[in-house]
C-alpha cells in the first residue's frame, strides 16, 4: 500500500524536517501550476520517470522551466541507451503514485526495493526552497534544497546532483 501525505510528512518531521504545504485545486502539468507560483513561494519543478533499455528507472527531478534533451540525457545519468517514460503502472508499482503526482516524495515508496535512482539537477538545487507534490497532486509541499537530500537519503537513496538541464528563458 502507497504512503499517505499523513505518513509522508509525519515521516519528514521525524526526520527534523520542517516543511509547509498548501492545499489547492489539484494540477496535472507544469502550465496548470503555473498560476500558484505567485502564491507559494520557492523553486517550482517537474518530474521526469525514466526508464532505460535494460529497465532501470530514473526519477529526475528539475526546476519547471528547465529543458532537457531526452535524447542525449542517457549520457549524463549513466543509463543503459536511451531513456523513454515510465508507464502509469510501473510508476504505481515502484513510487506508489499516479501521474500528474510525480514528486521526489514518492520515494518513501521506494524505501526497500530502492528501484529508482533520483537524479537532482545541479541548478534546481541551487534554490533554497523547493516545492513538490505531496503524493498527490491537490497541495504543494516545500522543503528546504539540504532537507531534500536528508529525505531522500533517509529513503535509502543515493542522489545523483548533477546537470542536466538547461534554462527555458
Amino acid at each position: 500500500m502507497p504512503s499517505t501525505r499523513e505518513y509522508l510528512l509525519a515521516f519528514l518531521a521525524d526526520l527534523g524536517i520542517e516543511t509547509s504545504t498548501v492545499d489547492h485545486e489539484p494540477v496535472f502539468t507544469v502550465a496548470e501550476s503555473s498560476a500558484l507560483h505567485a502564491e507559494i513561494p520557492g523553486g517550482h519543478t517537474k518530474n521526469l520517470f525514466l526508464k532505460d533499455k535494460k529497465g532501470r528507472l530514473f526519477l529526475v527531478v528539475l526546476l519547471h522551466d528547465a529543458e532537457v534533451d531526452l535524447k542525449t540525457i542517457h549520457q549524463k545519468i549513466g543509463a543503459q541507451g536511451r531513456v523513454s517514460f515510465g508507464k502509469a503502472d510501473l510508476l504505481m508499482e515502484t513510487l506508489g503514485v499516479e501521474p500528474g503526482s510525480v514528486t521526489p516524495f514518492a520515494l518513501i515508496n521506494d524505501r526497500d526495493a530502492r528501484r529508482v535512482t533520483p537524479v537532482l539537477d545541479e541548478a534546481m538545487m541551487r534554490e533554497p526552497l523547493l516545492n513538490y507534490h505531496p503524493l498527490r497532486n491537490d497541495a504543494t509541499t516545500a522543503i528546504s534544497n539540504e532537507d531534500l537530500l536528508k529525505f531522500v537519503r533517509a529513503c535509502g537513496h543515493d542522489p545523483l546532483v548533477i546537470a542536466v538541464s538547461h534554462s527555458a528563458s
